[in-house]
């Protein structure tokens, strides 16, 4: 939510713990798992808490909370009314974790923490446990900067979010950019220029760094922002139509073409709101599908009237479980975390569903509200939430060992918004420093793009021989300036989803500070490197921006495609170096003589052995060469020995 300062754990609970096993075998059997919570049920309280199952090796099988411990408890015992999935879990049963709490509101939310926190098999699981962006305007510089963010809030400033993606966030972000001229550059790059950088040029900055706007101006434009944010927009629009004709009318038509193109922009993306959230305020929409068992649910995130993007999620363990149960769970788990506004909209009864709010409202300071939408706006964004969710859910189950389904699940590995259309990877190849080039190759759903493929010989004066990270900050410097240059509203395809870098966390890191200084934060790149075991395949481990590091089963089809495509970029790289190096080996003086063509270099060669013999030849003897005449010696001497 906007300005929101932070939102945690709940304070520590009031804990009474205690552990009642009976000894057995950890063979399922009904009758032992009964034994065991009737040992339990002898000294168990009436009052509020969370209880946690347990089976023979102490793995928590379910975590459960209670209005009344003893009461609750006591259901299990009664087998024969219970669910065939809850028989099961009653049988694997042999000893249970009790922990009191003051009130029914504090044990949902710490059923909540320990789902979380232990994963039970007999548990709903909200299987998407990534951490949501904001987007965070900083308030501790007199040019504050914008940005995405991720984690505790600890820096000063606004937070504005959650938003349901990275990719969410980026256009966001995007928006920003060009309609309110705000830097995102990091301090220390900002603290050091000189001149503008090229965000300037292209109208997505107003300079702060080199005084090219004063502190005063800057600081309305933040105050935009913030409207904007704010879900002001109309506000903000309103401010801009004004300006642009007063501009006109005092004939300064250059300012007045700037803030037709900033008008242009904020229109642009009101018109390009997938959903109509006008109206709705601050709120989270969230409706249910199921087909075959599966169960999906969409979620719509609303700030201030408007989208700030959606997110489709599959809750694991949902086999025989109440469909209003399955979303109370998952409304616990989802908040768990993320800061709720005041208005949750669903699109059924949930049971219970006031205590959620009750506790939702607790932890958050201020009151929540649950309710099924019945009429207006509000029954249309539910509508279009649950045509989504069935859309969303068919897709997933028509997915197969397919290319859609590996790109979904790289998507779903490295947080992007939509399974990626354009894949770049890149690498390096020379010998110490020699014959030194970067591959780029390029992957879509159709497969590699080889037309699109592309090398890097390179040059740069500041790249030393045999610096790999130089290389490729040299190779990603080139490459990304052009695209500023050449597509700079991203919209011609040729912008990359995903960036993958052959190396670890050096390398990463190396390209990552390219892109900032050119103000490009919104591209994901991660490293594939070689785990500890070199060498071996199925050991790689891949870097990712927020200094987290993943690895795979190695039986995963995410990993056999994700080596493919590093395995492709060698390929490429090593066959663009060995072209490269034979270039350089075949090459010889006589190439840079101009007007000698490759029948007169061969004649020569013939004659004198050498490319040096050529060069010192006097130039009789050069004359006297077959095939050589004496307009063509002469320009051989000349082109060698001028002074």
């Amino acid at each position: 939510m906007g300005g929101m300062s932070g939102y945690g754990p709940p304070d520590r609970f009031n804990e009474e713990k205690a552990t009642y096993t009976v000894r057995g075998s950890d063979t399922p059997d009904l009758d032992a798992g009964v034994a065991a919570i009737r040992n339990v049920l002898k000294t168990l309280p009436n009052r509020s808490g969370v209880y946690r199952m347990q089976d023979a090796k102490g793995d928590v099988l379910y975590v459960g909370k209670a209005r009344s411990l003893k009461q609750r408890v006591a259901n299990y015992t009664q087998v024969k009314q219970l669910p065939k999935r809850l028989q099961r879990m009653v049988s694997q049963t042999r000893a249970m974790t009790i922990v009191t709490t003051n009130n029914e509101a504090e044990a949902l939310l710490l059923e909540a923490q320990l789902i979380k926190s232990f994963r039970p098999a007999y548990n709903v699981l909200l299987r998407d446990d990534k951490s949501f962006p904001f987007i965070l305007l900083r308030a501790d510089t007199d040019f504050p900067r914008v940005q995405k963010h991720r984690g505790a809030r600890r820096a000063v400033g606004n937070y504005y979010g959650p938003f349901a993606s990275a990719g969410s966030v980026n256009n966001t972000l995007n928006a920003l950019q060009k309609l309110f001229l705000l830097r995102s550059c990091t301090d220390g790059f900002f603290k050091t220029r000189d001149r503008p950088c090229l965000l300037y040029q292209i109208k997505r900055c107003s300079a702060p760094c080199v005084g090219r706007i004063s502190r005063e101006d800057y600081a309305e434009l933040v105050a935009d922002a913030k409207n904007f944010l704010g879900g002001k927009s109309t506000q903000v629009q309103a401010k801009l139509g004004s300006q642009m004709q007063a501009a006109a009318e005092a004939m300064d038509f250059e300012l007045a073409a700037v803030l037709r193109d900033r008008l242009k922009a904020l229109t642009f993306i009101q018109g390009t709101q997938a959903i109509n959230a006008e109206g709705v305020g601050d709120a989270d929409v969230f409706a249910l599908a199921c087909l075959e068992g599966v169960i999906g649910i969409q979620a719509f995130f609303i700030r201030g009237g408007q989208n700030w993007g959606h997110r489709s999620f599959f809750p694991a363990h949902v086999a025989d479980v109440p469909e209003d149960e399955v979303m109370l769970s998952f409304l616990t788990q989802f908040y768990e975390e993320v800061p709720p506004p005041r208005t949750i909209l669903v699109d059924r009864e949930v049971g219970e569903g006031e205590l959620l709010s009750e506790a939702l409202g607790a932890r958050a300071g201020y009151k929540v509200s649950l309710s099924v939408p019945q009429r207006g706006d509000r029954r249309r964004l539910m509508d279009q939430a649950k045509r989504n969710a069935r859309e969303a859910l068919e897709r997933r189950l028509a997915e197969s060992t397919t290319q859609a389904k590996l790109l979904r699940e790289v998507a779903d590995l490295f947080d992007l918004a939509e399974p990626p259309d354009r894949i770049e990877v890149y690498d390096n190849s020379h010998i110490q420093g020699t014959s030194a080039l970067g591959a780029m190759v390029v992957a879509g759903p159709e497969g590699y793009r080889k037309g699109q493929y592309r090398k890097f010989n390179i040059k740069g004066k500041d790249t030393i021989p045999g610096d790999d990270f130089g290389m490729m900050r040299e190779v990603f410097r080139r490459r990304f300036a052009r695209q500023l240059e050449e597509a700079p509203d991203r919209d011609d395809g040729t912008w990359p989803d995903l960036v993958l870098i052959d190396g670890g966390r050096g390398q990463l890191n190396a390209v990552k500070g390219v892109l900032e200084d050119l103000g490009i934060e919104d591209v994901c790149l991660v490293g594939v490197a070689k785990g500890p075991h070199h060498g071996r395949e199925g050991r790689e481990v891949f870097h990712l921006m927020d200094e987290r590091e993943l690895t795979l089963p190695v039986n995963s089809p995410v990993l056999f495609y994700l080596q493919r495509l590093r395995d492709e970029v060698h390929r490429f790289a090593i066959g663009a170096h060995r072209e490269k190096r034979a270039k350089a080996i075949g090459a010889s003086p006589l190439d840079e003589v101009p007007g000698i063509g490759p029948a007169r270099k061969k004649a020569l060669l013939m004659h004198f052995g050498t490319g040096r013999a050529v060069r010192n030849a006097s130039l009789d003897d050069l004359k006297r060469a077959p095939g050589v005449s004496a307009a063509v010696a002469q320009q051989v001497y000349d082109f060698y020995h001028a002074h």
